[in-house]
């Protein structure tokens, strides 16, 4: 961020919020930013810091020496067409190969854009942390993500919701088949991830280990006593929609015995995690939830079945 430039107001980071929902279109959002446009801060120069930077976010490099990444393609359940993710694994840079290990895993689903440049960075950096990471893009049936985060939210809403989750739960299911996979596999995600891992929690049962939502809807609390997963959830204290509903499905969690942690990160609002959207990123907390969640999966997907 430009130290010189005026702070980007909280009102339009919300504007950009509802934009990437969709409860927004572009004219509105654009019409919605010009009333922040202040002396040397123009609407462009607003809408411009609000958009994402991916060379700004890229924390690990796709070449890092330390990983080995490629994509994969995996049948839809009943030939629906098939499923292309980003898979990544660590690297021995000693022994000049991919290490042999079988390493738990993790789906790491992205938001409501498809599979951005973002989504892999992050699924990187879980190979860093001695997972095996599986980014599925649920663009796939439409080309995947268009290199566009509009393009692909505009895609992403044409999509069948149904076709969408089976896709995401046979993702997670050839994951904790692969020979590579330990057997134990854990789920992560943003936004809309964050929601369709909270749904995997409910849809695979004891297949899933551990999930820890990043600002995702919770499932319905009659859904809850279906959860074998160790849920960890974060949300940012800003983003008043989801923190709001977290405390009925906090009880239904209470009420079934699921094992859970969730914390409500302060000055933090929705996307606080993205370091591609520098006006929504908070360093301090999206390093403090990303400390908890590599704790959390070591923690139930390492320890003895």
């Amino acid at each position: 961020m430009n130290p010189t430039r005026p702070k980007i107001p909280a009102e339009a980071v919300e504007l950009y919020t509802q934009f990437i929902h969709g409860e927004l279109d572009r004219r509105a959002f654009l019409s919605g930013v010009k009333r922040f446009a202040i002396a040397g801060l123009t609407t462009t120069a607003i809408v411009e810091a609000l958009m994402p930077n991916y060379a700004l976010g890229q924390q690990v490099s796709r070449d890092d020496e330390r990983i080995r990444a490629r994509y994969e393609t995996l049948p839809s359940p009943d030939g629906n067409g098939y499923i292309r993710g980003y898979l990544v694994r660590p690297f021995s840079a000693d022994s000049r190969r991919e290490t042999s290990a079988q390493l738990p895993g993790v789906i790491v689903i992205h938001e409501n854009r498809g599979l951005n440049p973002h989504t892999e960075d992050v699924a990187r950096r879980f190979a860093l942390a001695n997972f095996m990471a599986f980014a599925p893009d649920a663009l796939t049936t439409v080309g995947g993500y268009p290199g566009d985060d509009y393009q692909g939210g505009q895609l992403f809403r044409g999509i069948d919701r149904e076709k969408m989750t089976a896709d995401f739960v046979a993702a997670a299911r050839w994951l904790k088949a692969r020979p590579d996979c330990s057997g134990r596999i854990a789920s992560t995600g943003f936004c809309f991830g964050g929601g369709m891992s909270n749904t995997l929690a409910v849809l695979l049962g004891a297949d899933l280990a551990a999930a820890a939502p990043f600002y995702g809807g919770g499932p319905a609390a009659a859904d809850v006593p279906k959860i074998r997963a160790a849920m960890l959830i974060h949300h940012g204290a800003l983003d008043t929609r989801l923190v709001d509903a977290y405390p009925e499905y906090e009880a239904a969690m209470q009420a079934n015995q699921v094992t859970h942690e969730g914390h409500i990160y302060p000055d933090s609002v929705h996307g606080f995690f993205n370091d591609a959207t520098p006006e929504r990123y908070n360093q301090t907390t999206a390093e403090e939830a990303w400390t908890r969640t590599i704790a959390w999966f070591n923690q139930h997907t390492r320890e003895a079945v």
